[in-house]
């Protein structure tokens, strides 16, 4: 296990390095002057040469490379050009948001996703597996802005049971924290509610025409036993999988649910860092959500290993 987890720590090194290359020629490569661009149109020349100065876009292309990578190595993201505050600052008073409503929403999906998978596969073909799989495709369907506006109209607007917008910290009291999450949990964790069901049921009819879970069956153990304890683990993995990689998509998710719901997040920090053209929030957003990718396939790998020995030989 140890020597499983140095290698894929030091694979995870290179990988990192080829994003912050990418994430450097973000600004450095693109087509015209990013500082022109960046001022805007009225702008006047001290404007350009001050914030062409600010990025350090006045000296080579092999010192800009080498400052960048110091700069990263120390933990410095850089400076806000609109703000004026460091990126690293931003970054720490909108991760909060994000993180928790990330972490709500895969609990909801998990929660109901994988029970409905489970019996939508062990009664294949009746009115339960339909009406399960139509869910699942509803889920496919619905556009995310479009669920969270039909959320708000129904329980907020009609039955006035959760806030419209907005955010509470947890430090204000659990409860006014979970009732400003709910709706934007619920909209996005739809449609990874869908596509957990989807791959839980797949991957348990593979494994209930198994030979040993015959078996299981012929000695009399109870359904609910054969499902959870032989059927269910080995037909973990690719949930697993899918588990992870709707973690590491979510952030698409994540800026129009916090646009819809107004949640001070790192979603709208990078929608507004878009609209200004806030290259160093932008590259630092890009880096960060990077490294949760690949921090995210690192434990899925390790996963792996967990739920099945033989990975490991």
């Amino acid at each position: 296990m140890l020597p499983l987890l140095v290698r894929r720590l030091l694979a995870t090194i290179p990988v990192m390095g080829v994003v912050a290359l990418a994430v450097f020629g973000l600004l450095r490569l693109a087509p015209g002057d990013p500082a022109s661009v960046i001022a805007g149109d009225y702008a006047s020349p001290d404007d350009v040469v001050r914030i062409r100065s600010s990025l350090g876009l006045d000296q080579p292309l092999p010192k800009q490379l080498a400052i960048w990578f110091g700069n990263l190595l120390r933990g410095d993201l850089g400076t806000s050009i609109f703000s004026g505050l460091p990126v690293t600052t931003l970054i720490k008073q909108r991760v909060e948001p994000t993180v928790a409503l990330a972490t709500l929403t895969m609990l909801i999906a998990v929660t109901v996703a994988v029970p409905l998978g489970v019996l939508a596969a062990w009664k294949q073909g009746s009115w339960i597996d339909r009406s399960v799989m139509v869910f699942a495709v509803s889920g496919f369907s619905m556009p995310v802005f479009w669920l969270g506006f039909l959320l708000v109209w129904v329980f907020a607007v009609q039955l006035g049971w959760l806030p419209v917008q907005g955010y509470s910290p947890i430090a204000k009291g659990f409860w006014p924290f979970l009732r400003q999450l709910i709706l934007p949990a619920m909209t996005l964790g739809f449609v990874y509610v869908a596509l957990i069901t989807r791959m839980t049921r797949a991957s348990m009819l593979t494994v209930l025409r198994e030979d040993y879970i015959r078996t299981a069956y012929a000695k009399g153990l109870p359904p609910a036993g054969v499902l959870m304890r032989h059927a269910l683990k080995n037909a973990s993995l690719p949930v697993v999988t899918i588990i992870g990689v709707g973690v590491a998509l979510m952030v698409g998710g994540v800026v129009v649910t916090e646009s819809v719901f107004a949640l001070p997040g790192i979603g709208r920090l990078t929608v507004d860092a878009i609209l200004r053209r806030d290259y160093p929030v932008i590259q630092a957003v890009i880096l960060i959500v990077s490294g949760v990718y690949v921090l995210i396939n690192l434990v899925i790998d390790l996963l792996y290993v967990v739920l099945d020995p033989r990975i490991r030989y």
